[in-house]
C-alpha cells in the first residue's frame, strides 16, 4: 500500500517513523526544548540521521486538560519550522486542527496535514481538497481540555473504527484520493489507559479499513498506567516496545519522541505471512451437519498454528463457503485465511504446515482433490521464490476466489511481495459465499 503525501510517497510495507518536534512551552514531557528554529533544526537533522521519515511539527498541546492557544501565536511558532524543514528536503506533517494553520503550512512546504480532530471541521476539509498532502484522520473524543472527563463508549473498538471509516469515507466524498489519507486511533485521546490499552491490542481491526494505520503510542498516559512508570521521559523504551507490537498487529507508520530506540525495536519486526485454510472432508460430522464439521476441522487447524513457534496469529477471516476448482466432482469446501507473524523462514513454515495437514488426515491421492486440511502459504513479506518444493507468492491466489475475498477482507489494498495488488479482477475459479 503507497501513501500519498504531495511530492512524497512511502511504502507501507515496513514501517515508517514519524519524528515528534513539538516547538511548545508546554507539551507534556518536552515544551519548551525546541521554540527557536535553529534548535528545531537540529533535532529534526538528529531525528531523520536516527531513522525518521517525517518530521511532525505541532505549535498547540494537545495533552490532556491543554488550553488552546489562538492561532496567531499557532502560526507564530510554526511556520519558520515548517518552512526551514521543507527547505532541507525534508517530509513536513503539520499537527494542527485549525484550518488556517493547515494551510499556511502546506503553503510553507508541509506535505501531511495531521488532524487530531479527525477532519471535522468542514474548513479543515475544505484545506485538505485544496491540496495534495497526505493526511492523518485521528479519533478524539471531546477536545483537549475536556476529553479525558470520563469517556465512555459502548465498545471502544468499534466505536473507532467506525468513526474513522466514516471520517475516511467524509473525505473521499469531497473528493480527496484514498491514497492520500492515514487512520489513527488516538490513543489516550478521550479514552482512559484501560481503553486504551483495549484498543492498542486490537490495531488489526483498524487494518481492515483499507488505510494505512498511525500508531501515536509514546510516552502516553497508558503506558505509565501499563509499566508504572511515571516521568514521561522514561516511557521511551516501552513506548518502543509498544510500537513494535502495534506493528506486528498492521500499524504502519509510527509516531515517536525517541526515534533512535523505536527504530531499534522495529528491527525486531517479524514478516508476515498470509495463509489459506480450505477443508472439503469433515473428519466427524453427522448427517446434515457437514458445514459445521469442517469449520470444526478449520478452527482445529487455526489451533495447532496457535502453537507455532516464534509465531503469533494476527488476525483470521471469516469462513466462506466455496465451490471446488480444478476438480469438480467433490463436495463444497470451507476456506478462510489467517495473516500471521513468524520468525519462522518461509521453507521452515511450510514443513509446519505439512505436519498439522497430516495431524488432522490430509491424504493426498489425488491433485486438487478432496482434503481434510489443507494450508498454503499465499504470501510471505517481501519474499519471492519458484522452486520445487514452494513458489511465493501463490501462483494461483488471484484465480481463486476462496482466497481473494478473505485476504481482502483482512488487508484491504493488499499488495503481494512481487508487487502484484490482489483485486477480484483474476478470479475464475472457486466462488465463495461469506458464512
Amino acid at each position: 500500500m503507497i501513501w500519498r503525501c504531495a511530492d512524497f510517497e512511502f511504502d507501507t510495507k515496513m514501517p515508517i517513523v514519524m519524528g515528534i518536534l513539538n516547538v511548545t512551552p508546554d507539551s507534556f514531557s518536552d515544551g519548551g526544548e525546541h521554540e527557536d528554529v535553529d534548535a528545531a533544526l537540529a533535532h529534526a537533522e538528529r531525528m531523520v540521521e536516527e531513522g525518521a521519515a517525517i518530521v511532525d511539527v505541532g505549535g498547540e498541546s494537545t495533552r490532556p486538560g491543554a488550553a488552546p492557544v489562538g492561532v496567531d501565536e499557532e502560526l507564530e511558532r510554526v511556520l519558520p519550522v515548517v518552512r526551514a524543514l521543507a527547505e532541507c528536503g525534508m517530509c513536513v506533517s503539520i499537527d494542527t486542527r485549525r484550518p488556517a494553520v493547515a494551510r499556511a503550512a502546506v503553503e510553507a512546504g508541509a506535505a501531511i496535514v495531521n488532524d487530531v480532530s479527525g477532519f471535522r471541521d468542514p474548513a479543515m476539509v475544505d484545506v485538505a481538497s485544496g491540496c495534495d498532502a497526505g493526511l492523518v484522520v485521528m479519533h478524539m473524543q471531546g477536545e483537549p481540555a475536556t476529553m479525558q472527563d470520563d469517556p465512555v463508549y459502548d465498545d471502544v473498538v468499534n466505536d473507532v473504527r467506525d468513526y474513522l471509516r466514516d471520517r475516511a469515507a467524509a473525505l473521499e466524498a469531497a473528493g480527496i484520493a484514498h491514497d492520500r489519507i492515514c487512520v489513527d486511533p488516538g490513543p489516550g485521546f478521550g479514552k482512559t489507559p484501560k481503553q486504551t490499552i483495549e484498543l492498542v491490542r486490537n490495531f488489526q481491526e483498524f487494518a481492515r479499513l483499507g488505510y494505512p494505520v498511525m500508531a501515536a503510542l509514546s510516552r502516553k498516559s497508558y503506558i505509565g498506567y501499563a509499566y508504572r512508570i511515571d516521568e514521561p521521559r522514561e516511557r521511551d523504551q516501552a513506548s518502543a516496545a509498544e510500537a513494535l507490537m502495534a506493528c506486528e498487529l498492521g500499524a504502519n507508520v509510527v509516531r515517536t519522541h525517541n526515534v533512535a530506540e523505536t527504530a531499534k525495536a522495529l528491527k525486531d519486526l517479524r514478516p508476515y505471512a498470509l495463509l489459506g485454510l480450505g477443508c472439503n472432508v469433515p473428519l466427524v460430522a453427522e448427517p446434515g451437519e457437514e458445514r459445521e464439521g469442517k469449520i470444526a476441522l478449520l478452527n482445529q487447524a487455526v489451533t495447532e498454528l496457535c502453537a507455532l513457534p516464534d509465531s503469533q496469529i494476527v488476525d483470521i477471516s471469516s469462513f466462506y463457503e466455496s465451490e471446488p476448482a480444478y476438480y469438480l466432482d467433490q463436495d463444497v469446501f470451507v476456506n478462510a485465511v489467517v495473516l500471521l507473524r513468524t520468525g519462522l523462514a518461509p521453507k521452515e513454515l511450510l514443513g509446519y504446515l505439512h505436519a498439522i495437514e497430516n495431524s488432522l488426515g490430509r491424504v493426498r491421492e489425488r491433485e486438487n482433490g478432496p482434503r481434510t486440511c489443507d494450508i498454503d502459504i499465499i504470501d510471505y513479506q517481501l519474499y519471492v521464490t519458484d522452486n520445487d518444493l514452494l513458489t511465493l507468492p501463490h501462483p494461483r491466489a488471484l484465480e481463486r476466489d476462496f482466497v481473494v475475498q478473505p485476504l481482502l477482507e483482512l488487508l484491504p489494498g493488499h499488495v503481494l511481495a512481487d508487487g502484484t495488488p490482489v483485486t477480484c479482477d483474476r478470479v475464475a475459479v472457486g466462488k465463495a459465499t461469506r458464512l
